[in-house]
């Protein structure tokens, strides 16, 4: 889990750049344009390899957890998507001093509109900082929540644990008792056997002394 955040920070650095990089594009001179270009191709391919990463770490989370990284994930994703048709949309604006423009009709245009372009631009880009920044708060406060859980249910598993083991020895001094309790009963048992044999022994003894006696007399 600690390295699926690494991946959401690093993700969330590469958007705020690229978002930063876009806006910067569209009111960008010509020469300044292709290695804006080639610097935004690189950090969506960047951010695109993080999202990847991101979904393998996710396969090994347990299937209690797991629904909360998948949809983390699919937020994410829906933003590379926006990000990358904005900068499909970026390329597509007429950079300036190209495209029937003269760079004194460039610079005319820049004194007359590019400020305003600018702020409207600043501003979307601001709000997708904004945006940005809430979705990571978002991610991190559901990753603190799912940390929540994880620890207490390892409390809960652990105490679980204990009451198994007293249990465990509970029925091991229960079986302990039980053992003593049978040699005890068989003992009395055996005790019992002998003086039942004992009290029969005396009653034939005695049986046989008035039998013999009564003979003698009548012998006599």
């Amino acid at each position: 889990m600690d390295l699926i955040q690494d991946y959401e920070q690093q993700y969330a650095v590469l958007t705020a750049e690229i978002t930063a990089q876009i806006g910067r594009l569209g009111v960008s001179p010509a020469g300044e344009r292709t290695k804006l270009i080639s610097d935004i191709d690189r950090q969506l391919e960047e951010s695109q390899e993080l999202l990847e990463q991101i979904g393998l770490e996710i396969r090994d989370v347990p299937a209690a957890n797991r629904s909360g990284y998948t949809s983390r994930l699919n937020c994410y994703q829906a933003e590379w998507k926006r990000l990358q048709q904005e900068f499909t949309n970026a390329k597509a604006t007429r950079p300036k001093g190209t495209a029937g423009y003269s760079a004194a009709e460039s610079d005319e245009f820049d004194e007359i509109g590019i400020q305003e372009d600018q702020k409207r631009r600043l501003l979307d880009n601001s709000e997708r900082l904004e945006r940005t920044g809430n979705h990571l708060k978002d991610s991190y406060r559901v990753v603190l929540e799912t940390e929540q859980i994880g620890t207490q249910v390892l409390q809960d598993l652990s105490d679980q644990r204990e009451t198994i083991q007293r249990a465990r020895g509970r029925l091991r001094e229960t079986d302990a008792e039980l053992g003593r309790s049978s040699r005890l009963l068989n003992s009395m048992m055996m005790r019992a056997m002998r003086d039942k044999i004992v009290l029969i022994s005396v009653a034939i003894a005695l049986f046989l002394v008035l039998f013999l006696s009564i003979y003698f007399s009548v012998s006599d």
